[in-house]
């Protein structure tokens, strides 16, 4: 958990409130944490028991005020504005991936020149994964952006794999959104990596099971003439003005819109406004391909309603994508 990095930073800032931020699957560390911090320091320490979606997630508007600087565990920082001091420490995993790879390795025969992507946790295995790849004969590509590391994608930007020169692309990592995002982004194909599992697995047929499901939201909500239009609360999800495009779009088009915004969008936050027909939400992408099945009206990314409004082709689908160096456009 580098402590050491986390007592010295707090020491050199002369900190006398410090927030801590975990992910839900590490806040299981958080009293130990807490409990080192306070043993090495005379700082009181506050736990943020809320869920964390990453760091567009920091707490540091909950925060504000009294807190001197806000430790956040497991993710990289965003080229956004935090209202508290805060200091990222990225939690690497400790998985070993040699066997995944080799799993791999069979589904990427055909290929020869390989993208390779993964996620904040196997960031730091992403030499090692180059090295064995290149030994058994594949010529590796690496890409980068503004709001990513090396070879890093988020649930909410793929902006490093694009435009790459490669025939396929692997990604290490667990969980099915990310080389989704990727197959939609790049129409190439996509090998999954579990190292947790040691399973590995071209991603095409759920990628196809996922736009059929799309495809379905998007006809029931050709039935809606009024829209919740979801607007999140949290700083690296806020695209107001997106919002208010969006509104007008639907308001010309001969429909109503309404703004809603919301820290947390779930199934029962919307339960109140169960008199609109469906939802179109701004915050993160995720929230309508992941969790789409959770919610009673159909719940659609701003892609897809152009779909809706026929102001998009069904071939040039897309996933939503938050860029951040200007949020409030997709």
């Amino acid at each position: 958990m580098d402590l050491k990095r986390v007592i010295k930073k707090i020491k050199k800032v002369n900190a006398k409130t410090v927030g801590l931020q975990f992910p839900e699957g590490l806040k299981t560390q958080a009293i130990t944490v807490a409990r080192a911090i306070q043993k090495e320091t005379e700082v009181n320490v506050i736990i943020s028991g809320d869920p964390c979606f990453g760091a567009c997630d920091v707490s540091d508007m909950r925060m504000n005020g009294g807190i001197d600087l806000i430790v956040h565990y497991a993710h990289t920082p965003l080229p956004i504005k935090y209202d508290v001091p805060t200091l990222f420490i990225e939690a690497y995993s400790k998985v070993k991936v040699e066997e995944t790879l080799n799993n791999a390795l069979e589904y990427l025969k055909d290929y020869s020149k390989i993208a390779l992507a993964t996620t904040t946790q196997h960031l730091h295995l992403l030499d090692e994964i180059k090295d064995h790849l290149e030994d058994n004969g594949k010529e590796i590509v690496l890409g980068s952006s503004k709001s990513t590391k090396r070879g890093q994608v988020l649930g909410c930007n793929f902006s490093s794999i694009k435009n790459l020169d490669a025939e396929a692309y692997l990604f290490i990592g667990s969980g099915n959104f990310h080389p989704l995002g990727i197959h939609l982004f790049t129409n190439a194909p996509v090998i999954s990596a579990d190292p947790y599992s040691g399973e590995a697995r071209d991603i095409s047929d759920f990628a196809d099971k996922i736009l059929r499901i799309r495809f379905a939201r998007i006809l029931k909500a050709k039935e809606a003439k009024k829209w919740g239009i979801l607007i999140s609360s949290k700083e690296g999800q806020h695209r107001i003005e997106l919002a208010k495009e969006i509104k007008k779009t639907l308001e010309d088009d001969g429909m109503e819109g309404f703004l809603i915004l919301l820290d947390n969008i779930n199934p029962d936050a919307l339960l109140p406004y169960m008199d609109l027909e469906a939802f179109v939400v701004t915050a993160c992408p995720r929230i309508a391909i992941d969790d789409s099945q959770m919610y009673k009206k159909p719940i659609i990314t701003p892609q897809e309603l152009e779909i809706v409004l026929n102001k998009r082709d069904w071939e040039s689908y897309q996933l939503d994508e938050i860029l951040f160096h200007e949020k409030n456009k997709y």
